[in-house]
């Protein structure tokens, strides 16, 4: 074997190829002080270029085939969103007025603190948008210093591209759609999570894609031919032929069940002893239904509402909810909404959002989510307000985050009628009944489920955050990351006894964490009793798949073995066991 190198495998297949390494330019940034007759006109040529930055991604967005997935043509369409944003649009000016400076420093000092704001959260997902901020100012960046990244502008060499594996610092997802274009193999960025939105996308695109292969681009050399296996995040360079041969093989066999999981769409969600599993989506804005609605969900378990409060110096109104909701009730077209409330703290907001609360040292387990809610009225007394009105107009049900004790619910419950009464006295049209559901994430709220089970309508379990309290373990923390075990004892515990419970009290449960959707955990979560999975839309046939080909009499005795088990090595072996089991 030769040389081989191992990061994140974000986007399954296999691609053989030459390496392409893309290098760029750091554009270093200078603060320039101007005379106050130059502000104005800097302030036009900060302008000039959000207008040439939006013209250069509306160039990529039409050049997008209609048969592209849903997912393509969204992600361009975010990126043209947060350019017209205010955080972009007026922030960047109003500091090259207030410092009298060059647009290329005010545009560093707004990025700085949008930064700070995403790394500060401990949500895994909101946290990896901070690559889209980072994309979106770097594309002006460029615009401004005229040193324009190759890719945005199609250099006439791209021919020489097609099959290459690329090979770069970073990709923005401008960047990923042009490399598709051109027919790459693949692509290693040095950077990058999981759930990036260059990740998201290369699933999407069906491109074999590898990120956080740290120095990358000094160990592999231009023109060498490489093997990348996107599903284990292995890089391999000298490749022996009978290695060349085998992961050939690899790739006629993941592409012929690609193909195959395609045909799925319009099949319904039924094991195959006969019980129908209810599919629905994770979604964070309008452009996510498109791709629900080509994947065949039933609707959407969970609504991320968290970037209607991000870089705004004020709190979204009434309005701004109701017409956002009303947007997407209308796409979704009779088929349900779950709104989670707004899951955020302190910690994440600017200090006009929260100005009587100071920044804590350990925001994990500070105030988040409805405590922060309960706290601080005003952050969701409007999207309450609104999502009732909605409510009217399809259907849609109310997700808290964050319960740790039932006096939240009834606390919460409270303020949603002392709201239904101004509704009623100001003679606004709103929806009576909407079903109240909790989130649990916490383990004194899965150890204490039965309490909220008796006044809430459905449970949701969100499997990120209850594996993370529950064995102590920030998973983006690379000295522990090891001991983030989904498979734990503990942790299994706390969902079957969720699902028990929900069955007890006659109330849906549904997951809509990361091990919902994750194929690997399928038939032992169909075994621990869970009948409604919430996921990304991208992982949902795969996740169908194998619902499809499970009995649910065959996996009971593996699904017990893997819940008393105490051994980890153990444990792998027998979901393994589990997950091999013949149709």
């Amino acid at each position: 074997m030769g040389m081989q190198l191992n990061g994140i495998g974000v986007s399954k297949g296999i691609a053989l190829g030459k390496a392409h390494i893309l290098h760029r330019d750091d554009i270093e940034v200078v603060k320039e002080d101007l005379p106050a007759h130059k502000v104005d006109a800097e302030v036009q040529r900060y302008q000039r270029a959000i207008f040439d930055a939006k013209r250069q991604l509306q160039s990529i967005g039409d050049s997008i085939p209609e048969t592209a997935p849903a997912e393509v043509g969204e992600f361009i369409a975010t990126h043209l969103l947060m350019l017209e944003d205010a955080m972009f649009s007026e922030a960047p000016a109003r500091i090259i007025r207030e410092q009298a400076c060059n647009a290329e420093w005010a545009l560093r000092q707004q990025l700085d603190s949008i930064i700070r704001v995403f790394e500060s959260m401990e949500d895994d997902y909101l946290k990896t948008r901070v690559d889209d901020i980072n994309h979106i100012a770097q594309l002006i960046l460029r615009t401004l210093t005229k040193n324009n990244n190759p890719l945005i502008q199609t250099p006439p060499e791209i021919d020489h591209w097609q099959g290459d594996i690329i090979i770069a610092d970073d990709l923005s997802p401008a960047d990923t759609v042009l490399l598709q274009h051109m027919g790459i193999a693949g692509f290693i960025t040095e950077s990058g999570g999981q759930l990036s939105h260059t990740a998201i996308l290369a699933r999407s695109l069906g491109i074999p894609a590898i990120v956080g292969v740290h120095q990358a681009r000094r160990y592999v050399a231009d023109g060498e031919r490489l093997i990348i296996d996107g599903e284990l995040g292995l890089t391999l360079g000298q490749a022996t032929r009978q290695e060349i041969g085998h992961f050939l093989k690899k790739q006629r066999r993941f592409l012929s069940k690609r193909r195959k999981l395609k045909l799925l769409i319009e099949t319904p969600c039924i094991t195959a002893c006969g019980e129908p599993i209810d599919q629905q989506a994770n979604i964070d804005s309008e452009n996510d239904i498109d791709a629900m609605h080509q994947t065949g969900l039933s609707g959407v378990g969970l609504y991320r509402t968290e970037f209607l409060y991000l870089n705004r110096e004020d709190v979204p109104d009434e309005e701004t909810h109701y017409a956002v909701y009303r947007q997407l009730i209308r796409k979704l077209a009779g088929a349900p909404l779950t709104i989670r409330t707004v899951d955020l703290g302190a910690d994440k907001l600017n200090k006009h959002l929260a100005p009587d609360l100071i920044a804590h040292h350990n925001p994990a387990l500070g105030l988040r989510g409805i405590r922060y809610c309960l706290h601080n009225p005003r952050l969701i007394i409007p999207q309450l307000r609104a999502i009732l009105r909605a409510a009217c107009h399809g259907p849609v049900q109310i997700l808290l985050p964050m319960i740790t004790h039932v006096s939240e619910v009834h606390e919460l419950k409270k303020l949603i009628e002392s709201i239904k009464s101004e509704l009623k006295d100001e003679g606004i049209a709103f929806k009576e009944k909407v079903r109240l559901g909790g989130m649990i994430e916490v383990p004194s709220a899965a150890l204490t489920v039965q309490h909220l089970a008796a006044h809430l309508d459905f449970l949701s379990i969100g499997t990120n955050d209850l594996i993370q309290y529950t064995l102590a373990v920030d998973r983006t923390d690379d000295a522990v990351d090891y001991l983030f075990d989904p498979l734990s004892p503990a942790v299994l515990t706390l969902i079957k006894r969720t699902i028990d419970t929900g069955k007890k009290y006659n109330i849906p449960v549904s997951m809509c964490g990361e091990m919902a959707g994750n194929p690997r955990y399928t038939r032992l979560l169909l075994g621990l009793g869970l009948r409604a999975f919430s996921t990304p839309p991208r992982a949902s046939l795969e996740i169908k798949k194998v619902i499809l080909d499970t009995s649910l009499e065959d996996i009971e005795l593996l699904t017990q073995a893997i819940l008393e088990e105490g051994s980890s090595t153990a444990r792998t072996v027998l979901i393994n066991s589990l997950n091999n089991l013949s149709e």
